[in-house]
């Protein structure tokens, strides 16, 4: 059996951290959200991980990422640019920023042939949900269109410097999804989770709502349908300067046009990352924590 690939969005570290040797340390041995996240993917029986990442900081991430990993975990790294589009597109000139989740994931198309997961460099996902993950791609080996979403407790996705906005998931009832609502403004207040209505209003959601996370599961032929796609939304945005194709646009139109389903697998993991600069403390304290508990080791990889 396939060993399923880890495909991680980072081609965003350089501007977010300022430059990959501010890359966040946060473990007790300066590890980042994205060592846990590559740990817990070796531990689910991941076989390869691929990154996304920009050129501009591509030796300094060859040098001080990849080598904690390269003996654990067979590595990739493809490149997402501005200019990473077909060649009978032409791109506005001004443009700096690429295309998007969607696009980036697109780089990689040529590296992976297996069942991948998909999710972000600065999000901590939790053990769990990279086991019911791989669980779910191992059974789609050799299948197409069988897809699948990580969905989080809401009450499990919080910050606690501040609102923040999620995905919230409609699905039927074998737990297929059927949609995602984007809302925000979502935070705890008195004990109550609450989201922002566009008029100003507070409307109410149960603590276990599934709400999505970026952390997706796919089959290779998801390639072919976003390939298709993507030249589409080049032919109509392709001049503009801000206009970006993302992964959930794909999956619900394939979902839509019943093309591919998603299955939605719940988890018991706790999310968490750095919305705000005040969340880093408790982010810090909550990886010591599960150090303590022995669900992580003092020090994650060797080197």
């Amino acid at each position: 059996m396939t060993q399923p690939t880890l495909f991680i969005l980072a081609a965003g570290m350089g501007s977010r951290y300022g430059g990959l040797k501010q890359l966040d340390g946060l473990g007790p041995n300066g590890e980042t959200i994205m060592d846990y996240s590559i740990y817990d993917a070796i531990r689910a029986g991941f076989g390869k991980v691929v990154f996304v990442i920009r050129h501009s900081f591509a030796d300094d991430f060859r040098k001080i990422v990849l080598p904690k990993f390269e003996d654990d975990i067979k590595c990739e790294v493809c490149y997402q640019e501005v200019e990473s589009v077909p060649e009978q597109f032409s791109i506005n000139p001004e443009r700096t920023k690429p295309w998007g989740t969607g696009h980036a994931l697109l780089m990689a198309k040529d590296l992976i042939n297996e069942p991948f997961a998909v999710i972000n460099a600065d999000d901590f996902y939790g053990r769990d949900s990279f086991m019911v993950l791989a669980d779910f791609l191992r059974q789609a080996e050799g299948t197409e269109g069988k897809y699948c979403m990580v969905g989080y407790h809401v009450g499990n996705t919080l910050s606690e410097s501040g609102s923040v906005s999620r995905g919230v998931c409609q699905m039927n009832q074998e737990a297929y999804l059927t949609d995602i609502t984007e809302r925000t403004g979502i935070e705890d207040q008195g004990g109550k989770i609450v989201f922002r209505e566009a008029d100003g209003k507070d409307v109410m959601l149960q603590p276990d709502t599934l709400v999505s996370m970026n952390m997706w599961g796919f089959t290779p032929d998801y390639f072919r349908h976003a390939e298709l796609r993507f030249n589409q939304f080049m032919e109509e945005h392709g001049n503009e300067l801000k206009s970006e194709f993302y992964i959930p646009t794909v999956v619900n139109d394939l979902i839509n046009k019943k093309l591919a389903s998603v299955k939605v697998l719940d988890t018991t993991a706790k999310w968490f990352g750095v919305t705000y600069a005040e969340d880093r403390p408790q982010v810090v304290m909550k990886i010591h924590k599960l150090v303590q508990q022995g669900i992580y080791p003092e020090k994650l990889f060797n080197k």
